[in-house]
């Protein structure tokens, strides 16, 4: 380690490109960590936006007028507003008004801190466009097949859950996967309210350092390397679902 380090500061001083989060202990250490937090934000989020998607989608078949007018009241919502937008509102506009909690120092803290707030506005953002996207993959699922279940004596969760969501996910995965990409890159949205996420801390790092465009050359290739990591996983995951003669398979 120490070797490529010393590589990598003589390249510096003999190029001019200055990767300072390979020979400099402080950069790295900020730079890992900065990675770190993008990976659990989005792990975090695309886990929640699943399964807000499947609970609204089941939600909007209810025989409750009410709760179906609710779901689809939350994906207009999340749908028609910019997601910047909605983490301002959740961190500026809703943390103020919620009670206080005291710290381990005995200091007066919000609920929530603002990774906590990335957390919920990115999950309900992407949660909202995976309503519609799960609600799409229920509709392609044949009503004789639901009805076949229904006669066996299961109720309307059961058929759900046993049935129809696994089913309709293996129609709706292919836009699922775009939703989810989306939401790994909205990620860097969290920046604005100081989540110390990857592009927050280069922007440490380009500031302290004056190492602008390696940085960004350095950004720009550890999200493609990610965006591809969950575009890996999730074609995988749709094979293994694959069921011949059904859903993507079948419509090519």
């Amino acid at each position: 380690m120490d070797a490529l380090a010393e590589w990598f500061r003589t390249l510096y001083e003999t190029t001019g490109v200055n990767l300072t989060i390979v020979y400099d202990a402080y950069d790295r250490q900020r730079f890992v960590s900065g990675l770190g937090m993008t990976i659990y934000l989005s792990t975090a989020s695309v886990l929640i936006s699943i399964v807000i998607g499947a609970v609204g989608a089941w939600a909007q078949g209810s025989p409750l007028r009410l709760l179906r007018g609710l779901v689809n009241g939350f994906v207009v919502v999340f749908r028609n507003t910019p997601p910047l937008v909605q983490i301002f509102f959740f961190y500026f506009g809703l943390s103020p008004l919620l009670p206080y909690v005291e710290d381990m120092d005995g200091m007066r803290a919000p609920l929530f801190s603002n990774v906590q707030w990335a957390i919920i506005s990115l999950s309900l953002f992407a949660g909202a466009f995976n309503v519609e996207i799960f609600r799409s993959g229920i509709e392609a699922v044949p009503r004789s097949t639901i009805e076949a279940v229904e006669s066996l004596g299961y109720g309307r969760l059961g058929v759900y859950l046993h049935v129809v969501l696994p089913l309709a996910l293996r129609v709706c995965l292919p836009a699922l996967n775009n939703n989810l990409v989306n939401l790994l890159k909205t990620t860097t949205l969290a920046y604005a309210i100081a989540v110390p996420e990857t592009l927050y801390v280069s922007k440490q790092i380009w500031t302290d350092s004056q190492n602008v465009p390696t940085m960004m050359i350095v950004l720009l290739l550890v999200y493609v390397g990610l965006v591809g990591v969950l575009v890996w996983i999730m074609h995988r995951w749709e094979r293994r679902l694959a069921i011949p003669g059904y859903g993507q398979g079948a419509a090519r």
